[in-house]
């Protein structure tokens, strides 16, 4: 027989036979294991041990995965780069422009017959230049875009990986406790799961205490489900556990799991459906023309029930049809920029179509009725070069560079972020950082070390300050306090020997118990060799810890019969409990209501107001025979399920003084968030006067100033009216003087994060951040608008729910992603104030030179590459500047700020009247000027002139040095500041002029250039200089006298969201909403602007990210959901509504229902749900797109 790692290669138990099982729940599942032989003989079928585990040889697990396969679902292969390209070509701009061009190209080559004029030889030879110059810039445009692309997604998929990577998991292997990647967990491991864990496959549990799991994500239901091996011992993975601890053996990973096959559906369905979804599409394309590559184009929404209301994530329109579930949900950046979009996108298309009318008529006139000649078929050049011109104008007025620029600032942000110790999960949350107004911060680990120790106990009346030494305790009392820590607490928390002999002994699990073991260990005892005589199998009942009870008990079988509890936790909670207490010498008292006050008031609080935690550690003894004055008689055994009665009547043994100590740069970091106008407020679970005296060390609260320190009890009799409902009026009177919340429910602080964000106090509105570790943090984290979980103290749950993980745990991280945050934010105002000069002086001189000159100045392949190269390049150079800290010292922008400020505006408007005179001067003077001939009127086909090109050159270099003038938004007058630290930028702006230098001097037909002579070339830098001594000119008009209507981008996000509804109308097959033709050019011109704008084309489009564990969530619920007969429910429009809800289902996710448009929040229009989905209820969710 065929033997792997010493024992037999057949199993004893088949993969069928193990999915089956996993189907079963609650006493059927009991049933179906005991059928097999129980849990015990299920291990020995699988070769495993329930106290040792697997060996963990590579032979044994390589074969273990050849078997039952391995923990990970095959991702959807990325999107090719041609598949790219593809879809960059779809934009419409470009669209038009190809066409455009190759019906230039086909004239150029098209001799019309009937013609009795000999033709211009040298027309016909250079005219399919100009066609063919304007396909091969959009090709380069393509190619960039796609490259951009391509490289976008290459970085998502590592950091997804790199996220996925982390998620490790306990596992016992040749009986020690492992961290393992999720990964590498096969059949037969035992993981040792407890409370905050994401599981990560299904299995079976060996021994459990209190185990309580949230299985929402599988069956919808909020409830927390009890789990134990008696009644209900089926645990499976992408659950979340909230209360309880145990041990499970894997029964099944990977594609095997209950997510495992949802997942294999999902991924059979979605296929299933794109291709009907295609179908159905082409009937309906014809409808409504305003989907575009970058959105996958609408599906018909022939009922009103298929849209799924969204928790959204940071999409922004996936497609026109399903933007009504998506309006709400942009960041802050994003409404601004669609704002802004909008109103360019509607002043460019007006003048581009006055552009091309005024052409045509005017040359009508002109040919037709002044000269009064025939049509000859010759014309329709003509007719095409204005429209060129024309759509040139659109071009050049859509500022093409803007989304790129967004994308490429964050993108570069969030990999400089990872340096800073923030690991960014939602794009835009790295930008929303910088507007934060307030931080909502944990005490324990992120203002702490999170590194704690006894400093003081209080044993038998003696209060010592140092370490006791174990023969000054009465010899019972020490022996009870060293086996109450030691048995009563997680068996995972233990203290492992240093890796460096200087170092501090490491402290693994949780990091009280963590305190209390190095107690035991200071007292020169071993806590091991007590948990060796105690194995967890042996425990009758365990009262895990959790935010209600905070405290922890377990009941162990005494020596002689009988049963031993016993019981830590916050004081003030167990002392209320004690009836006795070890007084001098060991001899045991009553403890009456005088003691506990005295204890309370020279002990506990003198501990607290040193920042101390305090904990207390009581036992209680239930014996058979007769009972000493503590101890409980019993007959049998006692119910254990009446915890009230059980944990009471405790005997104290001691009191210990933890100490957490204030991490040495959190004080600092504090005070440069002050700085910056963001108000920090600790919200903890201790007891207030710890939280108070740490508090103050931090500076979060300065004596004498105004400030409230609450505890939860009072916080919500002050926020809640007499039915107990929160209401918003008496929140305000509270949040903005509150600094402390101590004794806080994880509800509490949900509550505050709500209320500050809802409020309207202030003008600007509030920006939260938050930052949480625990599992009940995850509801706050969720409603933030950026959530900031812990990289090593935090739980899953709460980096499921966080937008940006510390992977330092260190506040001192959330300052640096303040100042990234802010920076990405001045990076697009700085292009935005670069761009917009570009395309207003472009636009006007296209118009004014059409009407004026019949010619626009500026050739069609002129202002692409004006437009499309050096703006690109411009987004690349002014996208990368690195933040300084002057970034700190102003105050936040707040959710209403306009975009571009009364200072950005005044420097546009400034340089475009500058750009703009020159330009004229040149274009009407110029010749006479510099003695050139004049290229205004010439005929078509005349070849490029020398007056022209002077002004092309002109132009060029106006915005070439006006992007120095960009690098400032806020006034500064030197604008080299910083030049060189950003060697991107000197790089492009080198090259950009060396490319100009070329285009100038070798361009001729193709670019429409002739070369200049030397004192052309010193005029044209001349003209190029003065931009930047015009732009301190600019700099010295006050900002103030300037009216704020001239500040775009303004009013609440709320509003951008109406605005937004312009030409995102839902088309209905049957309604007669038909877009207008003039919004379809623009709206999908500027799709890439709403869709790429932040991350909304990055999730949706570009990354169909690797399976991660956390997103089975959503992809169960939509399967359930479907499961449950939408198809019944729906009959003929079923198809619909299962692509609705598939495509949606990627979206079931955090982000912006909240950030912008709080209103909404509540009351989504009826006519968006789908009864069957709760997604309120089920809004967990995930930090990778579902590969859908």
């Amino acid at each position: 027989m065929a033997t792997i790692d010493g024992r037999p290669a057949q199993y004893g138990i088949s993969l069928k036979q193990l999915r089956d099982l996993m189907e079963h729940r609650g006493r059927e599942g009991v049933t179906r294991i005991n059928e097999l032989g129980g849990v015990q003989e299920i291990c020995k079928k699988l070769y495993t041990s329930p106290s040792e585990g697997l060996s963990g040889s590579q032979v044994d697990l390589e074969h273990r995965r050849e078997t039952f396969g391995s923990n990970s679902i095959p991702p959807k292969p990325p999107k090719t780069f041609l598949q790219l390209v593809w879809e960059a070509l779809q934009d419409i701009t470009l669209i038009i422009l190809q066409v455009a061009a190759i019906v230039s190209l086909g004239l150029s080559f098209y001799q019309p017959p009937t013609d009795d004029v000999p033709f211009d030889d040298d027309e016909t030879s250079h005219g399919w230049i100009e066609g063919l110059a304007i396909l091969i810039s959009v090709i380069v445009v393509v190619l960039v875009t796609a490259f951009n692309d391509y490289t976008k997604e290459r970085q998502f998929r590592g950091l997804q990986g790199r996220i996925e990577g982390e998620h490790k998991f306990s596992v016992i292997r040749q009986g020690e406790v492992k961290q393992i990647a999720v990964n590498d967990i096969v059949v037969g491991d035992i993981c040792q799961i407890k409370y905050g864990d994401l599981l990560p496959a299904d299995g079976i549990l060996i021994q459990s205490n209190d185990l309580k799991i949230d299985e929402s994500s599988l069956t919808g239901e909020s409830d927390h489900v009890k789990k134990g091996e008696s009644f209900d011992p089926m645990v499976l993975s992408g659950t979340h556990v909230m209360e309880g601890s145990g041990k499970m053996l894997v029964t099944a990973v990977g594609v095997n799991s209950q997510a495992g096959i949802i997942f294999t559906l999902l991924g059979a369905a979605v296929d299933q459906q794109e291709a009907e979804i295609k179908k159905m599409k082409k009937g309906d394309e014809e409808a409504a023309v305003t989907g575009n590559s970058h959105m996958n184009s609408p599906a018909p929404v022939s009922n009103k029930h298929d849209a799924v209301p969204e928790t959204g994530e940071n999409h922004v329109a996936v497609s026109s049809a399903s933007s009504e579930s998506h309006k709400k949900e942009k960041s802050v950046l994003q409404a601004k920029l669609t704002k802004l979009a909008i109103q360019i996108g509607y002043a460019g298309s007006t003048i581009a179509v006055l552009t091309v009318v005024i052409l045509i008529i005017h040359f009508c006139i002109k040919t037709f009725v002044v000269q009064q000649k025939p049509w000859k078929n010759s014309y329709v050049n003509n007719l095409v070069r204005h429209l060129i011109i024309g759509v040139t104008v659109l071009v050049v007025a859509v500022p093409e560079g803007l989304p790129l620029a967004v994308t490429l600032s964050l993108a570069y942000s969030v990999k400089k972020m990872m340096k800073d110790n923030n690991l960014v999960r939602h794009l835009d949350a790295c930008e929303t950082m910088g507007n934060a107004t307030a931080i909502c911060s944990d005490k324990t680990g992120t203002l702490t070390t999170n590194r704690m120790t006894v400093v003081q106990s209080y044993i038998c009346e003696q209060l010592c300050k140092t370490m006791p030494k174990f023969t000054d305790i009465p010899a019972h009392v020490g022996s009870l306090i060293v086996q109450g820590i030691s048995v009563n607490s997680a068996y995972t928390s233990r203290i492992m020997p240093p890796d460096e002999p200087s170092e501090l002994p490491k402290q693994v699990g949780n990091k009280t118990e963590c305190a209390l073991l190095g107690f035991v260990l200071g007292l020169q005892k071993n806590y091991q060799t007590v948990r060796d005589d105690h194995p967890e199998e042996t425990f009758t009942r365990v009262y895990t810890f959790n935010s209600v009870r905070k405290s922890m008990s377990t009941v162990i079988p005494r020596q002689g019969g009988g049963f031993r509890l016993f019981t830590k936790g916050a004081s003030e909670m167990i002392l209320n409990k004690c009836a006795f207490i070890y007084g001098h010498d060991g001899r045991l008292e009553k403890f009456t209501r005088d003691m506990q006050e005295r204890l309370l008031r020279q002990v506990i609080e003198p501990m607290a107001c040193d920042g101390l935690r305090t904990i207390s550690i009581a036992y209680r003894d239930f014996v058979p025979g007769k009972a000493e004055i503590n101890q409980v008689h019993i007959d049998n055994e006692p119910n254990w399920d009446d915890e009230a009665n059980i944990v009471t009547n405790l005997t104290c043994l001691c009191v210990v003084g933890i100490e957490d100590p204030v991490r040495p740069e959190v004080p600092d970091a504090i005070r440069k968030c002050q700085k910056a106008g963001i108000t920090v407020r600790m919200v903890t679970g201790d007891n207030i006067n710890t939280a108070r005296s740490i508090a103050t060390k931090c500076g979060i609260i300065k004596p004498n100033e105004d400030f409230l320190i609450l505890e939860g009890k009072e916080f919500n009799r002050r926020i809640r009216d007499s039915t107990g409902e929160v209401q918003q009026h008496l929140l305000d009177k509270v949040w903005p003087k509150l600094r402390v919340l101590a004794r806080s429910s994880p509800t509490d602080k949900y509550t505050l994060v709500k209320g500050i964000i809802d409020s309207k106090l202030d003008e600007q509105r509030e920006v939260v951040a938050v930052t949480g570790d625990g599992t009940n943090d995850g509801p706050a984290l969720k409603k933030a608008d950026v959530g900031f979980a812990m990289g090593i103290a935090g739980t899953d749950v709460a980096k499921e729910a966080s937008d940006i993980i510390l992977t330092d745990d260190n506040f001192s991280s959330i300052v640096k992603a303040v100042m990234w945050g802010r920076n990405v934010y001045d990076s697009i105002a700085k292009f935005l104030q670069f761009q917009l000069t570009v395309n207003v002086v472009a636009v006007v001189v296209a118009f004014i030179g059409a009407c004026a000159v019949q010619d626009s100045p500026l050739k069609a392949v002129q202002m692409l590459w004006v437009n499309l190269i050096m703006d690109t390049l411009a987004s690349l150079a002014l996208a990368t500047e690195f933040p300084t800290s002057d970034l700190l010292l102003r105050k936040p922008y707040g959710r209403t700020k306009p975009l571009i400020s009364r200072t950005m505006m005044k420097n546009i408007l400034g340089q475009a009247v500058y750009q703009l005179t020159v330009i004229f001067a040149l274009l009407f003077v110029g010749d006479k000027l510099l003695n050139i001939e004049p290229g205004r009127g010439a005929e078509i086909g005349s070849g490029p002139t020398q007056h022209f090109t002077v002004i092309f050159n002109s132009f060029v270099m106006m915005t070439l040095f006006n992007e120095f003038n960009a690098r400032k938004i806020h006034g500064q007058r030197n604008v080299f500041e910083g030049v060189f630290t950003n060697p991107i930028f000197y790089t492009i702006w080198i090259g950009t002029c060396a490319s100009q230098i070329l285009i100038i001097q070798y361009g001729k037909m193709a670019f429409s250039t002739k070369s200049l002579t030397l004192d052309q070339w010193l005029w044209c830098l001349f003209f190029g200089v003065g931009t930047l001594l015009w732009g301190q000119l600019v700099t010295t008009v006050p900002t103030r006298k300037i009216p704020k209507i001239l500040s775009w981008g303004r009013g609440h996000p709320e509003e951008y969201t109406e605005a937004i509804a312009i030409g995102e109308e839902k088309f209905d097959v049957d309604s007669d909403k038909k877009p207008r033709a003039g919004q379809i050019l623009w709206i999908r011109g500027l799709t890439r602007l709403q869709t790429q704008v932040i991350g909304g084309e990055l999730q949706e489009r570009l990354i169909p990210v690797p399976y991660s564990k956390s997103s089975t969530d959503q992809a169960i619920r939509v399967v359930n959901a479907f499961r449950q007969g939408l198809d019944a429910r729906y009959g003929e429009h079923s198809n619909t509504s299962l692509a609705e809800v598939l495509r949606k289902q990627t979206s079931l996710s955090k982000r912006l229902s909240q950030t912008s448009s709080i209103e909404y929040a509540d009351n989504i229009p009826d006519e968006l749900t789908i009864p069957e989905i709760d997604v309120e209820r089920l809004s967990s969710h995930s930090h990778t797109e579902t590969a859908v």
